[in-house]
């Protein structure tokens, strides 16, 4: 299996890890997956123009693999949904479009560039991060296809802003998230009724950890992109962090590129995503270092969370993922 890249190049499939059984807590694993299923199940069965955030992330494979054991043997009740920078690594754009390909689900793209040639986003600088601006071209496209639920993998354990919001959250006729307003949850009991322009957001995964996840892709024989696992990159420490050295990132006056041995924890945009150090070239390896890590993800990953104007609640207050 292989897809071709847009520097001309081959994309191979990644490891394939295998299971351990010494490590995975296998019912751990069985009640989130549970809690996934049926928070997937609940939304389609209340909600009438759903679609799946797909990225080519781990956490988005996951869903994919949720939606599996939640719809199969029929075609999943939802499209998936990509709001592509154009600033993302090749290898998990490759990775995106085989795996969609693969499962034969309709995928749909839109593109951050898209509303910068309509005059929908307009940039400060060149150099400046597309991230933040994914808002404009996400409630774009729920208008757009008229969407009323969005399933996304955002887990709590990211990031404080993400540790307040429901599983379910609401979001009104802009495509906006009022914190002090949420719906109760009882019980486990779910409302994803919406009037017409709402719509919901939902994270079946909320209550996983980044172990949890990995344990997961183990025990599940996931492909995940091979940028996940160890390999050496061209990178500048900046901020207290690694900043990838590509076309898209040249170094800043003053910088020196070294050659460093890293590994990406979370992939986004490449102008504010950046790798850790890291030898862990297979699952064991990524399983033990997640285990013992007490800097989350995003914290040691995340230039934008550390220098945006804008903060990760403010964000999601005026639509972000």
């Amino acid at each position: 299996m292989s897809a071709v890249l847009k520097d001309g190049g081959k994309y191979e499939p990644a490891y394939r890890p295998t299971v351990l059984n010494d490590v995975v807590a296998s019912d751990h694993l069985d009640w989130l997956e549970s809690e996934a299923i049926h928070i997937m199940r609940e939304v389609v069965a209340e909600t009438k123009n759903p679609a799946l955030l797909f990225s080519g992330g781990k956490d988005s494979i996951v869903m994919l693999r949720l939606a599996e054991k939640a719809f199969r043997p029929d075609g999943f009740p939802f499209p998936l949904l990509h709001i592509d920078t154009e600033h993302n690594f090749a290898e998990v754009i490759a990775f995106r479009n085989l795996r969609a390909a693969e499962l034969g689900e309709r995928l749909i793209v839109r593109s951050v560039q898209d509303s910068i040639n309509a005059g929908r986003v307009v940039l400060r600088r060149a150099d400046e991060s597309r991230n933040v601006h994914q808002t404009v071209t996400l409630l774009d496209a729920i208008k757009e296809f008229e969407f009323d639920a969005l399933f996304g993998g955002a887990r709590r354990d990211e990031e404080k802003a993400r540790a307040k919001e429901r599983i379910l959250s609401h979001r009104d006729e802009f495509g906006q998230w009022d914190p002090k307003n949420q719906r109760p949850e009882l019980w486990d009991l779910y409302n994803a009724r919406v009037h017409k322009g709402e719509h919901i957001r939902a994270f079946p995964i909320s209550n996983w950890t980044e172990l949890d996840v990995w344990q997961y892709i183990a025990r599940e024989n996931l492909q995940v992109p091979g940028i996940y696992f160890a390999h050496e990159r061209l990178v500048v420490e900046r901020n207290g962090l690694l900043a990838p050295i590509t076309e898209i990132t040249p170094p800043r006056a003053g910088e020196k590129p070294v050659t460093r041995t890293v590994r990406f924890r979370t992939v986004g945009d490449i102008t504010c995503t950046c790798p850790v150090l890291s030898t862990a070239a297979d699952i064991s390896a990524i399983l033990t270092e997640t285990a013992v890590s007490r800097i989350t993800e995003r914290g040691a990953t995340r230039m934008d969370d550390q220098t945006s104007d804008a903060s990760m609640e403010l964000r999601k207050k005026e639509g972000y993922f």
